[in-house]
């Protein structure tokens, strides 16, 4: 199947006794298990709705196995600890997610883990490996500037050493990027973001090969990070459309990207697709697609105030959604990390995280034009 139709059809699980297209939704948390080859029960992550949410992402990331998580979180920091424990390293970018930076500063040493922080290069991660080192966690396109990593690279390098591989995958969705073709072990998502699309839901997913889930599997039905299967049906039901969006949130995208990049107003553009981006050459191997996230800076302006203008746009602390969402990441995704840490990855006060929907592109820059034009006469 390609891509736009296993998005509506993959994992679907057809209602027999009515005969409806969709996945009904199975609420029971008490099943029979006489004369069943598993017992289902939602704290294992069997039951029909997350199954086929599961099979659903496994199909889009070419993978053999899927996972739905009730967070991004849940699923990253289930996937770290099935396969590093104490007296064990791991190799993290500088670049990371903000809650999962966070995890590993305040909670690696409760279990004994040591951690290598490095920047957004293969090479730089391949040198932070040492004898120890058990796993390696990327994210490309980096969140929030957008940095690009040569997964291949350290994918092949990681191979040889026995070391799992996790990449991040949400900035640039399934559409974008399919990371497992490139060599790595495990795919993680913030479901809550492109896969579920609408702001509605708080979700993770996990993607890997049948024997890396069996361990991930097994510590996840002691954590218990399971999904509702009303959230699960939700969340299949937005799966169905996310070639859609995502390929028309990417192609606004890069106009505003450019269109940002030309402005006299702004300082810096962080976008994989504009070809003075120092990552656009890895993205352009790497990537179907550059994605719907970008990140700029204003010049010698409020960015608050520049929020407050806008009209369309919203000031919102998720992305992914259809409508276009903003925020200021040292207040919201990395407010959690200190000010030296965020001003050694590059997270200023003044950069913006702009999250592309599916508005007008022109509408988009408009809305941008017209709120720098209001900080300016404020200033």
């Amino acid at each position: 199947m390609k891509n736009k139709t296993i998005a509506i059809h993959k994992g679907t699980l057809r209602d027999l006794k009515t005969g409806g297209v969709n996945t009904p939704i199975y609420t029971s948390s008490a099943y029979n298990y006489l004369s069943k080859d598993e017992t289902f029960y939602p704290r294992y992550f069997n039951t029909p709705n997350q199954d086929a949410v599961a099979k659903k992402i496994a199909a889009f990331e070419h993978s053999q196995a899927g996972l739905v998580f009730s967070s991004g979180m849940g699923a990253m920091s289930t996937s770290i600890l099935a396969f590093a424990g104490a007296g064990d390293h791991v190799v993290m970018l500088d670049a990371l997610y903000g809650g999962t930076h966070h995890f590993a500063t305040e909670w690696f040493s409760h279990f004994g883990i040591e951690c290598k922080f490095t920047k957004t290069s293969a090479d730089d991660v391949i040198n932070g490996v040492t004898q120890k080192t058990k796993v390696i966690v990327i994210e490309s396109p980096t969140n929030p500037l957008l940095a690009v990593v040569d997964i291949k690279k350290i994918a092949q390098f990681a191979r040889k050493e026995k070391i799992t591989t996790i990449i991040d995958n949400t900035f640039a969705s399934p559409v974008n990027q399919t990371p497992l073709d490139l060599g790595i072990d495990i795919v993680v998502h913030s479901g809550t973001k492109y896969l579920g699309g609408h702001s509605d839901l708080c979700c993770g997913m996990v993607a890997c090969s049948h024997e890396k889930m069996k361990k991930i599997l097994s510590l996840a039905r002691v954590l218990g990070p399971s999904l509702d299967p009303r959230i699960c049906y939700l969340l299949e039901r937005s799966m169905k459309t996310l070639m859609l969006r995502v390929k028309e949130q990417t192609k606004n995208a890069m106009e505003v990207a450019q269109h940002l990049s030309d402005h006299p107003d702004i300082a810096r553009v962080y976008y994989p697709g504009l070809e003075n981006f120092e990552g656009h050459e890895i993205a352009k191997r790497q990537m179907n697609g550059f994605g719907a996230m970008l990140s700029f800076e204003i010049k010698d302006k409020d960015p608050n105030q520049f929020i407050e203008g806008l009209n369309i746009i919203s000031p919102a602390v998720s992305l992914g959604g259809v409508e276009s969402t903003i925020c200021s990441p040292s207040l919201t995704s990395h407010a959690k990390m200190s000010a030296g840490e965020r001003l050694r990855i590059g997270v200023t006060d003044s950069l913006l995280r702009l999250s592309i929907g599916l508005e007008d592109a022109d509408d988009l820059k408009q809305d941008l034009d017209n709120a720098l034009k209001k900080v300016s006469h404020s200033s």
